[in-house]
């Protein structure tokens, strides 16, 4: 297996400032403010500004739904810059990183490399030794660089182009 950059990203360190952590009911309000304006602003390749796909793809991205998730035990990540959420992350436990989105205004400075490794790590030690996710158009070179593989044909979700992945979280040997 060649994963040298998995395996170079399972050591680094987050960039400078970023607190990677679980999400509590008092980051709600600022995790659907990422989520929200990460799919309207960064994820434009996805919708197309289509409203009613936007309106589809945002509609439980509200602070109610997410105190939900959380209530009901779902592991849900926060990076955090001081106390501003800055990126938000989900782990399911069937081994499915479920959710994984930046802010605008921090996109490309290290934030979801960071805590996309946390989510894998977290997997790994529940015990799982294959990750699976979906990735957007948006995203899809992001997790190919990150160490993750296509895994079967592009499926859709309300008219959205959603990619299988896999990515092994056993060491490179």
């Amino acid at each position: 297996m060649n994963n040298k950059r998995g395996i170079a990203q399972a050591f680094a360190n987050p960039p400078l400032g970023l607190t990677l952590r679980r999400a509590t009911v008092f980051d709600v309000f600022g995790m659907s403010c990422v989520l929200i304006r990460s799919i309207t602003l960064l994820c434009e390749a996805d919708h197309g500004n289509n409203p009613k796909k936007l309106a589809e793809w945002t509609a439980n991205k509200d602070p109610a739904s997410i105190r939900q998730w959380i209530a009901s035990g779902a592991e849900l990540w926060v990076g955090a810059t001081g106390d501003e959420v800055s990126a938000v992350g989900g782990v399911r436990a069937a081994g499915e990183i479920s959710l994984l989105y930046v802010d605008p205004d921090r996109s490309g400075q290290g934030l979801g490399s960071a805590l996309l490794t946390r989510m894998e790590a977290s997997l790994r030690a529940q015990g799982c030794s294959l990750a699976r996710l979906h990735a957007t158009e948006t995203a899809f070179e992001f997790y190919l660089a990150q160490g993750w593989r296509a895994d079967g044909e592009q499926t859709e979700w309300n008219g959205i182009p959603q990619f299988p992945m896999r990515k092994s979280l056993h060491p490179a040997a």
